[in-house]
């Protein structure tokens, strides 16, 4: 019978230089690793619901229950060692470490699976001493632990595309000068490398400014956002940055080229929304982020009823001005509303502004919301599927009260959304992910997500 499967948090700690330190004095060295091992990490992990399932010589796997749990344990072992380092300026022992999601073959206390070479390359590009964590988990991360990570790009060993990484400490990444609101910055690597920038066009869409005078708007000028990065993620030849990097810049005042070079993208789409009774003005402008040169712009009117065309609209010219040969095959599967009934849509935007806060309380609200959607609407696969994506939340941050009572809902929830979304990436994605994290069902769920992959290759939830 082949060994069941389980998506785990995993840490994984490696010694940096470890030969050279054991070259220059193995004794010390061995005694050293052991004693942190000791006193630094068996001795706090219970702490954080942490346990170590592999070890190496220089280095180990640990499994936690959730990403919050593995994040601060990490942070505070590494602000340990830092301290553990001070009286040892000349020969400091540093430790890199890796945060990831990982699908594993469980195997008594033993872990297994491809997933766990993906996770030891990734603790590779973590500077000596610091962390680096995918995007799925950043995702789960209230903003006081994202706002500690700086996001870099970077093509990790054996793969061919590089990864949307997330590095602690800032000051690791290239002008540590960074403010901690979550500057998008490069690796300082051995070779000190510039930014990467995917060979594909590669665009980033800033938050639209709400030019409504009601701040009370604002999750209509976000959800906009929201919709066009996930309208122009369909188009597979074009690289997408996801909109938890690109609204790092939400509120502040940044010259496009900065942000081209921070992301590592070609193309900076930025613009506004204005909501006025039943009438909406959509405005944008592309801007080549290497040269500062406006390539496009454009404004879109109409009433609030044509929201959907007026998404079309602008989709398609940005699509248009950056690949002028793009098929208008592509540019017809990339015009799927995902619902008739405004009112529901307004209230799934409202929901989705709610889930990005991260809290109890906004949790709570979001579920409602989309409760609200779906009811208005009870055929809108991504109401259900962003309701199930609240489950998720609760799930990864320990809200859960009644377990049994909410697992079960989340699969009814998740079923709707795969039902209804067959062809939509964002409800099969957000079903896979329930799935596969909070039901336990792993191959359906990655399923799911290899379908929504398949449909948009650049779908970053």
């Amino acid at each position: 019978m082949p060994s069941p499967r389980r998506l785990i948090v995993m840490v994984s700690l490696d010694v940096a230089g470890f030969t050279r330190l054991v070259h220059e004095d193995e004794r010390t060295t061995l005694v050293e690793i052991a004693a942190i091992r000791r006193d630094l990490i068996d001795a706090t992990l219970a702490q954080r619901h942490g346990h170590v399932f592999k070890t190496m010589g220089d280095g180990a796997l640990i499994e936690f229950p959730n990403v919050q749990d593995a994040v601060r344990w990490t942070i505070e072992f590494q602000e340990a060692m830092a301290a553990w380092n001070r009286p040892r300026r000349d020969k400091p022992i540093q430790i890199r470490a890796g945060i990831a999601l990982a699908d594993v073959y469980v195997d008594g206390e033993d872990r297994a699976g491809a997933a766990i070479s993906s996770v030891v390359r990734l603790q590779e590009a973590a500077p000596p001493g610091g962390i680096a964590m995918t995007h799925s988990v950043r995702w789960q991360l209230g903003k006081a632990l994202v706002a500690r990570f700086a996001r870099v790009m970077k093509t990790l060993k054996g793969m061919d595309e590089p990864w949307e990484i997330w590095v602690w400490p800032i000051s690791a990444t290239a002008n540590g000068s960074a403010d901690a609101a979550g500057s998008a910055k490069r690796l300082q690597g051995d070779e000190n490398r510039p930014s990467i920038v995917p060979e594909k066009p590669s665009l980033a869409v800033l938050p639209f400014q709400n030019m409504s005078g009601d701040p009370g708007q604002e999750y209509f000028a976000d959800g906009m956002v929201e919709e066009i990065i996930t309208a122009l993620c369909r188009f597979h030849w074009l690289f997408v940055i996801a909109r938890n990097s690109s609204f790092t810049y939400k509120g502040r005042s940044v010259d496009v080229k900065t942000v081209g070079r921070e992301l590592g993208v070609r193309y900076v789409l930025e613009g506004s929304v204005r909501k006025a009774g039943d009438r909406v003005r959509i405005t944008g402008q592309l801007i080549d982020s290497s040269t500062g040169a406006h390539l496009w712009a454009d404004r879109f009117e109409g009433e609030l009823q044509d929201i959907f065309d007026l998404q079309d609209q602008m989709t398609c010219s940005v699509v248009s001005a950056t690949a002028p040969k793009l098929e208008q095959a592509e540019i017809e599967r990339a015009r799927n509303k995902p619902t008739e009934n405004l009112d529901a849509y307004d209230y799934y935007l409202r929901g989705i502004a709610a889930l990005h806060r991260w809290s109890r309380e906004a949790n709570n609200e979001a579920l409602r919301l989309f409760y609200r959607a779906i009811e208005l609407d009870p055929q809108f696969a991504s109401a259900y599927g962003m309701a199930a994506r609240c489950y998720s939340q609760r799930k990864a941050s320990g809200w859960m009260i009644s377990h049994a009572r909410e697992v079960a809902e989340t699969e009814r929830l998740a079923r709707h959304a795969a039902l209804l979304g067959k062809d939509d990436a964002v409800p099969l994605c957000t079903a896979g992910i329930a799935f596969a994290y909070v039901l336990g069902e792993h191959d359906y769920g990655a399923a799911l997500m290899d379908r929504a992959v398949a449909l948009n290759p650049n779908l970053a939830l």
